[in-house]
C-alpha cells in the first residue's frame, strides 16, 4: 500500500470511532463502555466463555474482568457448562435482557438519526459503500494456510463440502470420492476467519508437471466476498512454486458457480480425463513457471 491509501484508512478510522462514540465511557448515552456493552450482545441468551474469547479475540483475564463487573451490576450469571464441567458459560438476566433490548433500540434511534439528512438515494449509497467495506474488511482478515490433510480441522471442512454436495447433487455424493490424506501428494490449503474454516482446496499430482485441483469449497456465509478466487490462485501459485505447469480440474454440471469461476479464471474445457461419476465437466489452464531464486 502506498501512503495516501494508509493515511486515508487511518483518517477514516479516526472519524468512525468518534462518530460512533467508541472513545468514551458512555456507549450509546448509556453508563456502560464499549466493550462490556458489547459483550452483553454478543452472549445473547448463553455463551461459552471459550468461545466469546476466540470470537472476540479476548485475553481471559481482559474477559474475566468484563464479565466480573457485568455480574456486579446483576446482569450477567456465570455457571458450569451443562454438558462439559470443564467449561463456563455465561447467561444474561433478566436485567442484563432489559439493558441489551435497550441497547439494541438506541442503536437503531442513532442510526435513523444520524442519516436522518440524507436522501433516499445517498442513504442506499451509504449503505452499499459500507457492505463492500465489509466484504472488503471480512476478506484480507481471512487467512489462507497450508494444512495437514489427516488433521481434524481439515476432514471437517471437507466434510462439509461433501455434505453440500450430497444436497445439490442429483445422485448425492459418496463422502468416500472424498481425496484420503495419504493421496494428498501436494498441498490442501485451509481459509481460516477469526480462527474457523471457511473454506478449502487442494492439489495433488497426476504426473510430471501436471496436477489436479479437488475439493475447493467456501462456506455458504463466506460466499460473495471473492474469498473462492483468492483460494483458488493460491492454490495456482503453490502448485507452479511445486514445478507444475499444467493444472486440471473436474466438475459437477451442478455447479454452476464453480464452472463460471473457473472459465473466468483461464481454464479451458478438455475431453474427460477423469474416471470420477462427478467430473461431468473438466478443464486445463496452464500455469506460469516460477522461477525459485
Amino acid at each position: 500500500m502506498d501512503a495516501e491509501q494508509i493515511e486515508r484508512v487511518r483518517a477514516f478510522n479516526r472519524y468512525y470511532t468518534q462518530h460512533l462514540g467508541l472513545l468514551t465511557d458512555r456507549y450509546l448515552g448509556q453508563g456502560r463502555a464499549l466493550g462490556p456493552a458489547r459483550l452483553l450482545y454478543e452472549i445473547g441468551s448463553r455463551a461459552d466463555l471459550r468461545d466469546l474469547r476466540e470470537r472476540l479475540g479476548l485475553d481471559a483475564g481482559y474477559l474475566t474482568r468484563l464479565l466480573r463487573a457485568l455480574q456486579t451490576d446483576g446482569l450477567v450469571e456465570v455457571r458450569p457448562h451443562p454438558t462439559d464441567r470443564r467449561a463456563r458459560v455465561a447467561e444474561l438476566t433478566d436485567l442484563g435482557h432489559r439493558e441489551r433490548a435497550e441497547l439494541d433500540e438506541r442503536s437503531r434511534r442513532a442510526i435513523v438519526d444520524s442519516l436522518g439528512a440524507l436522501t433516499t438515494g445517498q442513504r442506499a449509497e451509504l449503505v452499499r459503500a459500507q457492505t463492500t467495506v465489509h466484504r472488503m474488511l471480512r476478506l484480507a482478515a481471512t487467512t489462507i494456510t497450508p494444512a495437514d490433510p489427516a488433521t481434524a480441522e481439515a476432514r471437517a471442512c471437507l466434510l462439509r463440502y461433501a455434505a453440500e454436495l450430497r444436497e445439490r447433487f442429483p445422485e448425492g455424493y459418496d463422502t468416500g470420492a472424498l481425496t484420503a490424506p495419504a493421496d494428498v501428494t501436494g498441498t490442501m490449503l485451509l481459509a481460516r476467519e477469526d480462527g474457523q474454516a471457511t473454506g478449502c482446496g487442494l492439489w495433488t499430482r497426476l504426473s510430471p508437471g501436471v496436477a489436479e485441483l479437488r475439493h475447493l469449497w467456501i462456506a455458504p456465509d463466506a460466499r460473495g466476498l471473492g474469498l473462492g478466487r483468492r483460494l483458488l490462485t493460491t492454490l495456482e501459485a503453490d502448485a507452479a512454486a511445486h514445478g507444475i505447469t499444467t493444472m486440471r480440474l473436474g466438475t459437477h454440471r451442478a455447479l454452476v458457480e464453480a464452472i463460471d469461476l473457473y472459465r473466468r479464471t483461464g481454464y479451458m474445457e478438455i475431453p474427460n480425463y477423469s474416471d470420477s461419476p462427478y467430473n461431468q465437466l473438466t478443464f486445463e489452464k496452464p500455469l506460469p513457471r516460477t522461477v525459485v531464486s
